[in-house]
């Protein structure tokens, strides 16, 4: 049966990726499998890491090897065998780059058919040309506005912003929109080279000549005789000058680095586009209309809204036949979208303003228009950042996707989905290496049997919240009234010293108001304390970085090992155990740990370095060891390992016990942070502000905390935050998790529904309070929670 092409199973033999013991499992085809665990358990190395990285494996093997270096690849599972697998789809919640060109339109691919919409059936000023519907975008030459080029702003600076301390002179940092280091230094150098006086304040210096240093497009290349500094050669060079401006523009618009994009912006201002007026095209696009608007502006509206006076104007009596296809194709696309609680959002909305949650929503809603069967989906966490009234509009999209002919694989751990699934994978019973085994493959009902299982608690032995008391307030901070975003006068007072909770559906506001807090704490007058905003951006961005490195763990750890009477007795310093800097790192990878090997029409791959073999250090620094380990066996310690062997490091034990506390035991020191999801990243900060000691008041601010997390690490999650509010401090949480917020002293819930027609609060008070608000969509989902319904 196992070798028959009629087999309804996936059969997974002898899988090994990552933490899995040898897992064999067998996974229905044509369901809705849900795969659960506890954060670190090996679901995701399950679902995705085997089964998806296996069926893209074989994909690939039939692809002509010249094309497949084009394509980026997950690399070979480590797996014994798999029966029985489609071809598979991965909707993940990564993003790629930040691109400010990418938006919903273009993700969904519906800006196309609204595109196609005014070329063939728009109305046309009398006598124009009928355009392309390329014109129609702003993102080819054809349609760009050639002022802004299709951004609908232009980006501009003043001598105020570059240079904020006149009475400085260059040589003492005048130029604040200079980069650091180096390159500043070439850059005054080659000013001093062209006769310029570096010396004298900004101010003295005549009006021409601070023009051309901050304006100018010329780029003259002078030599450069440097200043000799004691102990170097300093060799004369060719020195090319850029003006701050160019600088400043180049590097806003060029580089890929945010922190370098978020510098720039700051010497920069913003406007609509004079010839565009914002709209992005060229003015023979924009005099084009549909049901009396610019292509812009239907990009501009909410999809609900756009909706609807598309197919207003399709049942008109003037549309013609064209228009009621294309119109009829646009609205039924929009529907998918809406479905999944998006909406509110608008074509033009610029992707890197979306949370994942929300991206891989819109991928999912291009999936279902697909039409494509016979497919294994993998989705990740699809519930992220949604209210509970959303998540039903989820299940029914992924019951049609299920009904359409394929199978579902879902990572998840909210209980609604996991309680609709068909089939349930669970994983654990703990995180790493007391993970990774399968304790349960069948229906969600049969796991009321399995005592190792830690999803059964939260599944079946539900009771009412535990009765607790409500903190009073130690005082209010007002914030308002705030008109932004979908905001309208809105005033909010957000109590201190308890824990607040802020509700509502997605696009209600949520976000925007607690961002209008956050300004108003930052510009209290008083003594506020400090402000901590704890986010899900990564730690890092290169492999480079880490737990340990963030943490600042791995600086004691370096200062240990040079405390040894073996690095003593070769003058070791602490530096020698860093694998960033040359000295001790091994030189063949740099300290990577892996080389990248190129092949002829093949995807680069990376192999461990062939000196090291992974370790990251020279044999020298290698042979030096604390308590017999050395320094990369240090870095491959899990959190929950290195807490013992350090347990008499005060320093160490400190960051190590607060990493245990929110729950992230299982990760080792040196996990690179490129391959921690959001949720750990955001624990991670959490657990450096708590090693530090605070002594006065803080206020912490967390966007949507329990995402990514099992209930079970949400317990462990809200014991420090609650922890937090009884020591003193001020907790605020952006939350969608009704447990999370049963649990709060104050709930303000914002609404009644997102985009344009939320926007306002709707219920506030303390959670029984709110769960009665008539207007309110939280207040039945928080009344069911409250009761352990």
């Amino acid at each position: 049966m196992h070798d028959s092409p009629h087999d309804p199973y996936v059969r997974v033999r002898g899988a090994r990726e990552h933490n899995l013991a040898g897992v064999d499992v067998d996974i229905p085809r044509d369901a809705l499998v849900v795969f659960t665990g506890v954060s670190g358990s090996g679901k995701s190395s399950l679902a995705f890491g085997t089964v998806y990285a296996e069926a893209q494996r074989r994909y690939f093997e039939s692809v002509a090897p010249y094309a497949r270096r084009l394509i980026h690849q997950v690399g070979a599972p480590s797996v014994g065998e798999i029966t029985g697998l489609p071809p598979a789809v991965s909707l993940e919640q990564r993003r790629s780059s930040p691109n400010a060109r990418s938006s919903v339109g273009t993700v969904t691919t519906l800006s196309n058919s609204l595109r196609m919409l005014f070329s063939r059936a728009g109305h046309y000023p009398e006598g124009a040309e009928r355009l392309d519907s390329d014109a129609f975008s702003p993102n080819t030459a054809a349609g760009a506005c050639p002022s802004c080029h299709g951004l609908g702003r232009i980006h501009e600076t003043r001598e105020e912003l570059l240079v904020p301390d006149p009475d400085l002179s260059i040589r003492q940092g005048a130029v604040a929109a200079w980069p650091g280091a180096w390159q500043g230094k070439n850059l005054r150098d080659v000013l001093d080279a062209l006769g310029y006086d570096v010396d004298r304040p900004w101010r003295e210096l005549a009006a021409k000549d601070r023009e051309w240093i901050l304006f100018t497009d010329e780029q003259p290349v002078v030599t450069v005789h440097p200043v000799r500094e004691a102990g170097r050669i300093q060799r004369p060079y060719q020195g090319t000058y850029t003006s701050a401006r160019r600088l400043v523009l180049r590097t806003f618009s060029d580089s890929k680095s945010p922190a370098l994009r978020a510098r720039a912006e700051r010497f920069l201002t913003s406007a609509p586009c004079p010839v565009c007026g914002g709209g992005r095209l060229r003015p023979e696009a924009l005099a084009v209309t549909f049901a009396g608007r610019t292509v812009a502006e239907l990009a501009a509206l909410p999809l609900t809204a756009l909706a609807g006076l598309l197919s207003t104007a399709a049942s008109g009596a003037d549309a013609t036949e064209t228009a009621r296809v294309l119109t009829g194709d646009l609205v039924a696309r929009i529907g998918t979208v809406t479905e999944l609680g998006l909406g509110y959002l608008s074509l033009d909305r610029a992707t890197p303003t979306l949370s994942n949650g929300e991206l891989q929503r819109l991928r999912l809603a291009t999936q279902l228009r697909s039409g494509l069967f016979g497919v294994v989906y993998v989705l990740d966490e699809p519930s992220a950042g949604l209210h509970p009234a959303d998540t039903e509009s989820l299940l029914v999209v992924l019951d049609r996707l299920r009904a359409a002919g394929n199978s579902v694989f879902v990572v998840e751990h909210h209980l609604d989905v996991v309680r609709h699934a068909d089939w349930l994978v669970d994983v654990g019973p703990g995180a790493g290496v007391h993970g990774g085994r399968v304790l349960h493959s069948g229906p969600p009902r049969e796991l009321a049997g399995v005592e190792e299982s830690v999803t059964r608690r939260f599944l079946f032995d539900r009771g009412p919240a535990p009765a607790r008391t409500v903190r009073e307030p130690a005082g209010r901070l007002r914030t308002g009234p705030v008109t932004r975003h979908n905001l309208r006068e809105v005033d909010a007072a957000f109590p201190l010293g308890v824990f607040t909770a802020v509700t509502g559906v997605s696009g209600s506001g949520k976000s925007t108001l607690v961002d209008a807090l956050v300004d108003a704490y930052t510009g209290r007058t008083e003594d506020a304390g400090r402000l901590v905003t704890v986010d899900q951006r990564p730690i890092g961005r290169t492999p480079r970085s880490n737990l340990a490195t963030y943490t600042g763990l791995f600086d004691v750890v370096r200062k240990l090992f040079a405390e040894t009477a073996e690095a003593r007795a070769h003058g070791y310093k602490a530096g020698r155990f860093s694998f960033n800097v040359p000295g001790g790192r091994c030189e063949t990878c740099q300290g990577e740990g892996f080389v990248s090997v190129e092949l002829l029409f093949l995807p680069r791959t990376y192999a461990p370095c062939p000196d090291c073999h992974g370790a990251r250090y020279n044999p020298e620094t290698l042979r030096v060891r604390l308590r017999g380990l050395t320094v990369a066996e240090v870095l491959d310690l899990t959190v929950e390992s290195a807490a013992a062997f350090f347990a008499d490091v005060p320093a160490a034990a400190r960051s190590l016990r607060a990493l245990l506390d929110v729950g992230l035991g299982y990760l080792r020191l040196g996990q690179p942070a490129t391959e921690l999801s959001g949720g750990e990243a955001q624990r991670i900060k959490l657990a450096s502000e708590l090693q530090r000691p605070h002594r006065s008041p803080t206020l912490y601010v967390l966007d949507e905390p329990t995402t990514g997390l099992h209930p079970a690490d949400v317990e462990v999650l809200m014991r420090q935050l609650h922890g937090l509010v009884d020591a003193g401090h001020s907790v605020v949480v952006v939350e969608h998790d009704m447990d999370v917020v049963a649990t709060a002293d104050w709930v303000i819930d914002m609404g009644p529904d997102g985009g344009d027609r939320g926007g306002r609060i709707v219920a506030e008070g303390p959670p029984e309070r709110v769960a009665g608000a008539a207007d309110s969509r939280t207040a039945p989902y928080l009344a069911r929670a409250l009761s352990g319904a």
